[in-house]
Order: C-alpha cells, then structure tokens, then sequence
C-alpha cells in the first residue's frame, strides 16, 4: 500500500510538472516580446541621455559661431576706444604723467592730497616736466594724470574682454580647433600690445643731455604700438565678421578676381595710411606746413631730404613724415574712387555694393578731416576724429573684403 501510494504521488508530481512546461513553453513568446520591448526602451534612454549630455557640452555650430562673432564684434569695438583714448592722450600730451608701471598697484589712483603731491614729485623728476611742464600746478597735473590713467586702465579692460570669456568659451566648447588658435593669438597679442605700450613710454622718460627738442616719445615705438594695435582691432573684426556674415555665392569670373585682388590693395593702402599716422603724431609732423595743396609756397618743399643718410628722413624728418602721409592719404582716396567705379560695373549682392559705398564716402570725409587739421593747426578735437575716422575707414575696408571673400570648400 505504501508502494502504491508513492507511486501515485510520483505520477501526480510529472503530470504537474509537465502542465507547467507546457504552460512555460506557450508564454515564452509573450515573455520574449516583453523583454525586446524592454532592451529597446532601455536602448532608446541611453541614446536620449547620450544626446542631452552631448548639447549640455557643446551648443550647435551655428548658435556657437553668433555667440564668439558677437563677442569679437564687442572686443574689436573696445579696441577702438583704447585706440582713440591712445589718441586724445598723445594730443593732450599726457602720455608722460605716469612713471612707472605696476599691473595691479596703479589700478587705485592716489586720492589724498600726500599722495598726489608725492605722485607729483615723481614725474618732476623726469625730463618732460624739466624742460616743457615746469610751471606746471598740481590741478593741471591731475589732469594729465588721469587721462593716462583712464588709457592704462582701459587697456586692462580689453585684456579682460579678451582673456576671460576666452576661457569660458574653451571650456564649454564653443570653439573649433581652428578658432582655438586665433583666439590664442589674439590673446597673446593683447599681452604683448601692453608690454609694447610700457616700452614706448620709456622712451619718452629718458634724459636725454644732447637733444634740446621738447620730450617725446619715440616715433618707431609709437608707430609700433599703433601698429599693433590696428593688426589687433582687424584681426578680431575679420574674424567676427566672417563668423556672422554668412558669404555670398559668387561666380568666379575673372573680374570678380581682379575686384577682390584691387580690394585687398586698398585695404593695405588704408592700413598703411594710417600707420604713417603714427610717424606724423610722433613728430609733430602736423604743425610744420600748415597749408594744402602746397607745403608753403612749393608742392615740394626744399627741407624735404635735409637729412643725411636720405632713408632717414623718411621716419625721422618732420616735413617728409608729413609729405609722405599726404602722398599716402591721396592715394587711398584715389585708389577707393577706383574700386567703386570698377564695382559699379558688376552685378554684386546688394551687402556688398553697400560697403563699397560707405567705404567711399568715409574716405572723402576723412580727407577733409585731414586738410581741415592741417590748416586749422591741429585742434585736439578735429585731430582726435581725423585720428578715429581712420579706424572708421579701416573697418568699412575690412567689411568690404568679408564680403567679397571666396566661399570656404
């Protein structure tokens, strides 16, 4: 009986246990579609999360590249005012107040009266208020004082504008490994340009026992220092410029070639003209023949070569620093005239042939600017818009070669 009953037990437990894998083997199905269903959803939230991590870590090309054009824009616009603010300095012949440089002390001017007066004491040390400034009081310092101070500390301003969102935007990835390297370069241009800017001061704080001319800065570091900072200023407009303006479809005809080679020309010419600027300020160059068209009563004056070896009186003469930057503005304006009358003749985009327009008509009013300083012995206002509507010339000419440049591969 025992026997019996164990093997009905046996018998009852294969029967259950075959139900159950006939059960098993009819919901398998149903089992292997929920677990597809769930590896593909468990796909599909990973790839989503991958993609939100992606964007958190970089934006989009095109919201990166209005992002970076508007701020090179905004750091090209700070360029001109240190360029300006340079300029109304030289003029008002305060570039000499401060005699010493200290990247972060001289942040904070003085404020009491010890401290003016010691701050005074200083610059009656050097050779400028010896032989120039010796009435000089300690308001009319003051003033000096501050507007070189306004321009050293505007120049930090621009280091800032440049060094800071640099390293905000590396680090969130707004950059191509391209444009990594511009704005290093840019950066490392701005560090220099304030080191170059130190190194013309002192030239114009030594003695100088030989010479009786009033105390000046050097005319080559000067012409370097603004040199400089015109290579700085077009470099951060053409890249923000082609980052924001997207270029136009062009056919490459063959005068569509000769327009852009006649445009870069000019755009060199302009540079140049400006330049020489610097050689003109740097000497007083604006104060010798105070008349036009003719220097006195010659178109060419007989002082022209007075100087020996005759390379030098192209950078150290007055009268040929002057008749150069005359040679030089005429010819910009001549060779701007040429490239409108030569772009009237081609069928351009409606942007472009709006550049050349305002190119052209800045250069006819920078020239009277120049003639009307000339003649009225160089005012420190008309001298200091002359000095702006140059920069203002420059830009239309860099706008000009964004529009016209070729399309990338």
């Amino acid at each position: 009986m025992l026997l019996s009953l164990l093997h009905k037990t046996m018998f009852c437990g294969c029967r259950i246990a075959t139900k159950g894998i006939q059960r098993s083997n009819q919901q398998s199905p149903q089992l292997r579609q929920w677990l597809v269903k769930r590896s593909q959803s468990t796909i599909t939230t990973n790839a989503q999360v991958s993609v939100q991590a992606a964007a958190a870590t970089s934006v989009p090309n095109a919201a990166s590249n209005l992002i970076v054009g508007r701020w090179l824009l905004g750091c090209s616009g700070l360029v001109v005012g240190a360029i300006v603010l340079g300029g109304v300095t030289r003029l008002t012949e305060s570039g000499l107040s401060m005699v010493d440089w200290h990247l972060v002390r001289e942040m904070k001017p003085p404020r009491s009266q010890a401290e003016w007066e010691a701050e005074f004491s200083k610059y009656q040390q050097f050779p400028e208020f010896k032989i120039l400034n010796h009435d000089m009081t300690l308001p009319e310092f003051k003033f000096i004082f501050y507007m070189e101070w306004g321009h050293r500390m505007w120049g930090r301003l621009v280091g800032l504008a440049y060094i800071l969102p640099t390293m905000y935007f590396w680090r969130k990835g707004y950059f191509t490994r391209s444009m990594k390297g511009k704005v290093l370069g840019l950066c490392g241009f701005v560090v220099f340009q304030g080191l170059l800017g130190w190194y013309m001061v002192k030239s114009g704080l030594e003695e100088k026992p030989e010479s009786y001319d009033i105390p000046r800065v050097s005319q080559y570091r000067l012409s370097a220092h603004l040199g400089s900072a015109l290579l700085l200023y077009c470099a951060s407009l053409w890249t923000g410029l082609t980052l924001l303006l997207p270029p136009h479809k062009l056919t490459e005809t063959h005068r569509l070639m000769q327009l852009r080679r006649f445009a870069k020309g000019t755009g060199g010419l302009v540079f140049l003209t400006a330049l020489s600027g610097a050689f003109v300020a740097g000497l007083d160059a604006g104060l010798v023949y105070n008349s036009f068209p003719k220097m006195g009563e010659r178109w060419i004056p007989d002082d022209l070569l007075a100087f020996s070896p005759t390379l030098k009186n192209v950078f150290e003469n007055p009268t040929t620093v002057q008749f150069d930057h005359r040679i030089l503005g005429i010819s910009s304006l001549t060779a701007i005239t040429g490239l409108y009358l030569f772009s009237r003749r081609m069928l351009l985009p409606r942007r472009a042939k709006v550049a050349i327009s305002l190119l052209t008509a800045m250069a006819y009013t920078q020239v009277a600017l120049g003639v009307s300083t000339l003649l009225m012995y160089v005012p420190t206002a008309l001298a200091a818009t002359h000095q702006s509507g140059s920069v203002a010339l420059l830009s239309l000419a860099i706008w000009v070669l964004a529009e016209l440049r070729k399309m990338p591969k």
